[in-house]
């Protein structure tokens, strides 16, 4: 696993043993970022979420590509520790933020804070309903900006709402038995 594009070019991200975490593949991760260019332009200046982010690959690969900053969220303590040696491998300490709680009480803290984001990824884990349960508290939350980006990894055996109040989907893609969904808000 490797950082695709941008200022961190080329370098290896640390990741999991075993087959309990999901990283994005790199072939998926490319696409993802070459649909974002092509359907919602570039990502400069960018507030981005990473939920679920694991080794935070899809917040690492924004920041190399020019986002202002990324916030990632996860609740695995050993998640955490891969994600701040990749953040810190990658040269990102500064222009990221590492939260390690829940999804549901990472979001309500972000709320209480005032932030909103551009964009935001969320990866759960595969077929347990978790899309559609983080769509909705990102959205009741209100931390997204008009015009945000919300893009979804998940099963295609989960099929998550075409819209969630305010979000609609604008394009779906299918990679092997992974779905990339991506939602518009406004």
């Amino acid at each position: 696993m490797r950082v695709i594009s941008g200022t961190a070019r080329g370098r290896r991200l640390a990741s999991f043993r075993g087959d309990k975490i999901r990283p994005t593949a790199d072939k998926v991760k490319g696409s993802i970022f070459n649909i974002i260019a092509s359907n919602f332009g570039q990502l400069d200046n960018m507030m981005v979420l990473d939920l679920f982010s694991g080794t935070g690959s899809l917040g690492i690969e924004a920041l190399s590509r020019g986002a202002a900053k990324s916030v990632f969220i996860d609740e695995s303590p050993g998640s955490i520790n891969i994600l701040k040696e990749n953040v810190d491998t990658c040269g990102f300490a500064e222009r990221s933020e590492i939260i390690q709680a829940t999804v549901e009480s990472g979001i309500n803290l972000l709320s209480k804070r005032g932030n909103r984001f551009n964009m935001v990824f969320l990866d759960p884990p595969y077929e347990k309903g978790l899309i559609e349960k983080t769509v909705e508290e990102i959205v009741s939350n209100d931390i997204l900006e008009d015009g945000a980006v919300v893009i979804a990894e998940h099963s295609v055996r989960e099929q998550p709402l075409m819209e969630y109040d305010g979000l609609t989907l604008a394009d779906r893609r299918k990679y092997g038995d992974t779905e990339i969904s991506f939602y518009r808000k406004g």
